[in-house]
């Protein structure tokens, strides 16, 4: 059964259109410097990025995919004919590459070439995880969650019996997905949920439920790690996962990315809004340049430095953000 409840949803991200940046973001006291890396045309969209040392995806909508040598000082476009669905999620450690998208399509990069992969689903794929053994994991709408062993050559459903975690039997949109090298699987979506599972999707244990959607997540080696969403939602947590905390609202915005470093450090993106803690969420600053608060970005990783992200959003860009 779908989801009745109404929510916002990342689908809709690939019909907004909106203005330019400007190259300096004013936050509080604070500058965010804004540096263009790669701008598309009005019409284009980049809505995920993922990088795994020097080496780096982008993708987005009309089957874009843009790959990185250099930790992001330069994109090229791939040469792959990989059609014209967009790609709404991507992820890559060592040898191993995945894409995924639209209609159900998922994409492994072998010798340099996209090669599609049968995943047994037309349902929209929003999320895609992949450890340096080539576990993953890759969930989307109406509560689809697939696994495959062999670096996404092969998918089998994992989704958790819907039911006995939603008593009105609601199938939610899952909008995350994480697997660590250990083969923990962390899934999250709609309804505030935040399942794992430890065993290959067999059993799932919810860790967190409540209103406001979860849109993305990452959580870091020290234990320390994020969840945003609905409505300026941010959760933290110390302990990889097991556990989260609601912080106090900073933003009424929806917050679609977010990323953070050992030194504290903490970038969030999202719709018409850009957030930056330098003291692990205790405190936190927003953009009020005219260009970012008309203006969305999604997708953000690590940039190198601490201080430093590389986030995808509107226009095809691919900024670097450094505070």
């Amino acid at each position: 059964m779908r989801a009745v409840k109404p929510v916002f949803s990342l689908f809709a991200v690939a019909a907004i259109t909106l203005g330019a940046y400007a190259p300096n973001v004013t936050a509080a006291g604070n500058t965010l410097q804004v540096k263009p890396i790669v701008s598309g045309t009005a019409h284009q969209a980049l809505f995920s990025i993922a990088m795994d040392g020097k080496n780096g995806l982008a993708v987005g909508a009309g089957g874009q995919i843009m790959e990185t040598t250099d930790s992001g000082a330069t994109w090229k476009q791939s040469a792959s004919k990989v059609g014209e669905l967009s790609f709404l999620g991507a992820s890559l450690s060592q040898a191993h590459a995945v894409v995924v998208g639209q209609q159900g399509q998922i994409y492994t990069r072998e010798s340099g070439n996209w090669t599609k992969a049968d995943s047994g689903t037309d349902n929209r794929l929003l999320s895609v995880s992949i450890n340096s053994s080539g576990l993953a994991v890759a969930v989307g709408a109406f509560g689809t969650a697939l696994k495959s062993t062999d670096g996404g050559k092969t998918w089998e459903k994992i989704s958790p019996e819907w039911v006995s975690i939603m008593p009105q039997g609601e199938e939610p949109h899952l909008y995350v997905a994480n697997v660590d090298e250990k083969g923990v699987i962390t899934i999250a979506g709609e309804f505030g949920l935040i399942l794992r599972s430890a065993d290959g999707g067999a059993k799932w244990k919810t860790l967190h439920k409540g209103d406001a959607s979860v849109f993305a997540m990452q959580y870091r080696a020290d234990g320390v790690g994020y969840a945003v969403g609905q409505q300026g939602s941010i959760l933290r947590t110390t302990d990889n996962g097991e556990t989260w905390t609601q912080l106090p609202a900073s933003t009424p915005a929806i917050l679609l990315g977010v990323t953070s470093a050992a030194d504290g450090h903490v970038f969030a993106t999202g719709m018409h809004d850009m957030l930056v803690s330098s003291d692990d969420g205790k405190s936190w600053s927003h953009a009020t340049n005219a260009s970012i608060t008309t203006a969305w970005y999604q997708g953000i990783v690590r940039g190198g430095e601490d201080s430093q992200a590389l986030a995808v959003g509107h226009a095809g860009q691919i900024v670097k953000i450094t505070h």
